[in-house]
């Protein structure tokens, strides 16, 4: 359905929005939101956490089980899991980030079997606790944020941020899709963790993941780091959407006439794939997998087995048809980036977590999945939401309160006429055409990224004056809103990509095929309708929480 646009919410649902106030509102609903809440009603802060979807069902982590990067405090153990990805990342990821994380998962994780009543598996006497299952991690979590007083607002997508006259941001705006009617929450402090960007690509969970944080930060003055290594695409059987990539390093691939896809690999060689899925089908079997393996397998991941035993197929002894699903920034590194050890963005009272913030701190330029992943999320949550109750508690009892104003624009405000055939579906389809082929994104060429990235600007200056939504038939604002956050996303992703003119980590320039050392560095990007790219020292100074 094409939504009329809007300049501006009219008065009457202005009047009609729904005020609320907290010390911190927590935005997003999975392993990071949930963290973020805990910690800060933990340390004092009356806590509102406002998830798109049913806080405890929606998103990739609750859609399966998950690894988690879980060490013991053993040196060499410890070691060994740092210097394994420090390579695959380009040199990217700071060591000292990695230390905290391992340390704030091993404490996380030992609260979540106690504190949180998840039923760990026993071996030998032992809880194992390198992953989880997530249905049941977040059922867990969101009981356990209720049993500390967080109020949850489900199906209640935040839509933009509210900000002060000095740029401080003091709370956010959204809408309640049961009600049907806008709502505010007044806030001390706010903390982004609202998933990455999977670009509507259907992978499982990540409906709910169309960027939104990012753009909202955007907005009001933050910056994105690692967006050129946004992409990722995961491994799927060619009838669901499930991504699990891990259980593909047990696999073999085949052409259709049942030769050997020399060279293709989940963990390595998945461009060798992508390379055949532009001339035609490719087959795979899992049949590197011994009887314990594909045991381990069938409980670590049943959901993964589900559509198999439906159509009658043994993944482990008959050959299935493969796809890859791009993943983007829930799977990539990419996202808002953090000043600081708090996780704050720089833009006072903001705070980010999980797959809305980098992750190139612990990964560098290659994604670590859903381990390093899960381990980021629990552990940056944690700090974000500690940092936001501190900040926002220091501001009670401050004089009057301030007026705030809100800070979406594209998608929500359009700055022109209502334009012709200017509709979510359309950036959908502008999405499918430049951002989600392999030939386009994966297997990167300066020469098909540049005319991408100029139609993606064409059709971001279409949506900036032109889509807006919330209004006749329709109210719903959520869906030209996704629209704008992932046309955003893709812009900042291919800006970075042309501006990284090498190959390093998951970013794979046919063009720049070389690592080039003179590259040695991040790149931050931001600007909605200037893009812009700086670079940033591999070992900024890391300002440690206190």
């Amino acid at each position: 359905m094409t939504h009329t646009p809007l300049r501006h919410p009219t008065r009457s649902r202005q009047a009609a929005a729904a005020a609320l106030s907290a010390d911190v509102v927590v935005v997003g609903g999975g392993p990071a939101a949930t963290w973020a809440a805990l910690s800060a009603a933990e340390s004092g802060a009356d806590v509102v956490l406002a998830d798109k979807g049913y806080c405890g069902t929606s998103g990739p982590t609750a859609s399966g089980g998950t690894g988690v990067w879980y060490v013991e405090p053993r040196p060499a153990a410890r070691e060994a899991a740092m210097a394994s990805r420090e390579g695959l990342g380009g040199y990217l990821a700071d060591r000292r980030w990695m230390v905290r994380v391992l340390d704030q998962t091993y404490e996380n994780m030992h609260r979540l079997g106690t504190e949180g009543r998840y039923p760990f598996p026993v071996v030998d006497g032992a809880q194992v606790r390198t992953g989880v299952q997530g249905p049941e991690y977040m059922r867990r979590m969101r009981a356990w944020i209720k049993r500390r007083g967080v109020r949850v607002l489900d199906h209640s997508p935040v839509l933009e941020l509210l900000v002060d006259a000095t740029g401080a941001v003091g709370g956010v705006a959204g809408y309640r899709r049961q009600q049907r009617r806008p709502y505010r929450v007044h806030a001390g402090a706010a903390v982004v963790a609202t998933g990455g960007c999977a670009f509507g690509s259907g992978a499982l969970g990540t409906n709910v993941d169309t960027g939104d944080g990012a753009l909202m930060a955007a907005e009001v003055g933050a910056a994105l780091s690692g967006m050129e290594f946004s992409n990722a695409y995961g491994i799927a059987p060619a009838f669901t959407s499930v991504t699990k990539s891990a259980y593909y390093n047990f696999a073999s691939f085949f052409h259709p006439d049942g030769t050997p896809l020399e060279g293709a690999g989940s963990q390595r060689g998945r461009s060798v794939i992508a390379r055949a899925l532009l001339r035609g089908a490719v087959y795979c079997q899992l049949d590197q997998a011994d009887a314990a393996t594909q045991a381990a397998m069938r409980r670590g991941q049943p959901n993964f087995f589900l559509t198999f035993h439906r159509l009658g197929i043994n993944p482990f002894t008959d050959r299935f048809p493969v796809t890859l699903l791009l993943e983007g920034t829930v799977r990539g590194t990419g996202g808002i980036r953090v000043v600081d050890g708090d996780c704050a963005t720089g833009v006072p009272g903001l705070y980010a977590a999980g797959d809305a913030a980098t992750r190139e701190l612990i990964c560098g330029g290659f994604t670590g999945g859903g381990s390093h992943n899960s381990a980021w999320a629990m552990s940056s949550g944690t700090w974000a939401g500690r940092a936001a109750a501190r900040h926002a508690l220091g501001m009670r009892g401050t004089a009057g309160h301030p007026r705030l104003r809100p800070a979406g624009e594209a998608g929500l405000r359009p700055t022109g006429p209502a334009t012709a055939g200017v509709d979510d579906r359309m950036v959908r389809e502008v999405l499918a055409a430049y951002v989600h082929p392999y030939d386009r994104n994966y297997l990167r060429h300066g020469d098909r990224l540049a005319p991408a990235l100029a139609a993606l600007d064409e059709a971001w200056t279409a949506l900036r004056a032109g889509l807006g939504g919330g209004s006749g038939d329709d109210p719903d604002p959520v869906p030209a809103r996704q629209a704008a956050a992932m046309v955003a996303h893709a812009r900042w992703m291919y800006t970075s990509a042309l501006a990284r003119s090498e190959s390093r980590g998951m970013h794979k320039r046919e063009d720049h095929p070389d690592t080039d050392p003179g590259q040695w560095h991040r790149l931050v990007v931001g600007g909605l309708d200037e893009v812009h790219v700086d670079t940033d020292p591999v070992r900024p100074a890391l300002a440690t929480a206190s």
